[in-house]
């Protein structure tokens, strides 16, 4: 569960994104494309977290800021990534999610950050590519307090600025872009992460029901919980006590993610169109797996949730099993089935 990905910034990538993100032009659009991937997922992702701030345990002061270094690009193609994004530095501003506290206080793209709420902000890449200084960055961040005013020091065409930014709470939870082509989606506790099919295969109304989803299974706990009750994952996961456990944790998010959903201003009903839309093209490998509900289930599930807000007048009743957050998963997912 605690894979990250080493996101190596290369011309394949590009190559995967050109037919389904358009860019404008510019000298190199291949690290737009980059670009407007990572920024169509940490738009979703601050939207999200920021709606279900309240129900997290763990919070951050929400930016709408997504930072890269150049550690993470690989050596031979750090001069190219130095010199279309302006790096004066080696941490800079890859995008400003619009309306965010960083938008508001005037950050921008492409501005290099020399300092950000007193936390060490690394000046020298590493040897090889790796996403270890972005992770330790992004972190030191997040355990910021949430609601404190955040003061961020930037160079801007060769100008020093500082800028105040006053943060509103959301989720602590890092989104991560991996470069896969295959349907894959997962959450430790710490990090949602989704693979490229996702972004270039999934209808762009449809990708918040993902991550929401996802997003559900870090509230929930459900990493360390699966941990704590000695749960197997990969190919074991669809045998034995483990079937129960999976499907429990899989149902309770296919719950909470429609209740997040309108939490943050997206229509509920979006979780049912997922399902029927993209839920076929997902029954592969471990999705396959006895550890799932079958699609049937969960689109009904799905469509129970999302009658229930919609009777509530956009706000419902939060399950019961929320509550329960912090006690050991016992496999019992029968109960969860609309009735």
């Amino acid at each position: 569960m605690k894979r990250l990905f080493e996101r190596l910034r290369c011309v394949a990538f590009s190559a995967l994104l050109a037919a389904a993100i358009p860019v404008s032009a510019q000298a190199d659009p291949g690290l737009e494309n980059l670009r407007a991937a990572d920024m169509r997922l940490a738009s979703i992702g601050y939207r999200l977290s920021v709606g279900a701030a309240e129900l997290c345990d763990l919070r951050e002061p929400g930016l709408g800021i997504q930072l890269h270094t150049l550690a993470q690009y690989p050596p031979d193609q750090r001069a190219r990534v130095r010199a279309h994004f302006g790096f004066a530095g080696n941490v800079a501003v890859e995008g400003i999610v619009p309306g965010s506290p960083a938008d508001r206080a005037g950050l921008k793209q492409d501005d290099t950050v020399a300092a950000i709420g007193g936390v060490v902000v690394p000046t020298d890449p590493t040897d090889a590519a790796s996403t270890a200084q972005y992770v330790a960055l992004h972190d030191a961040i997040a355990a910021l307090p949430p609601d404190k005013p955040v003061e961020v020091t930037v160079i801007r065409a060769g100008e020093r600025l500082r800028l105040l930014l006053k943060p509103v709470p959301a989720c602590r939870t890092r989104y991560e872009l991996r470069i896969a082509d295959n349907f894959d989606a997962r959450a430790n506790g710490a990090f949602v992460q989704i693979t490229s099919k996702y972004l270039t295969d999934t209808p762009a109304d449809l990708l918040p029901a993902l991550l929401a989803h996802e997003l559900s299974h870090n509230i929930l706990r459900h990493a360390a919980r699966l941990d704590a009750v000695g749960a197997q994952f990969g190919l074991l996961s669809g045998f034995g006590n483990n079937v129960g456990l999976f499907r429990q944790a899989e149902m309770q998010a296919d719950i909470l993610a429609v209740h997040l959903l309108a939490r943050a201003g997206y229509d509920p009903a979006i979780a049912v169109r997922f399902r029927r839309e993209m839920g076929p093209r997902q029954i592969a490998g471990m999705v396959r797996s006895r550890s799932h509900p079958p699609l049937r289930d969960r689109i009904a599930i799905a469509e129970a949730e999302a009658a229930k807000i919609a009777a509530a007048g956009g706000k419902a009743p939060l399950p019961a099993f929320y509550a329960e957050r912090n006690t050991p998963l016992d496999g019992n997912w029968k109960p969860l089935l609309p009735r």
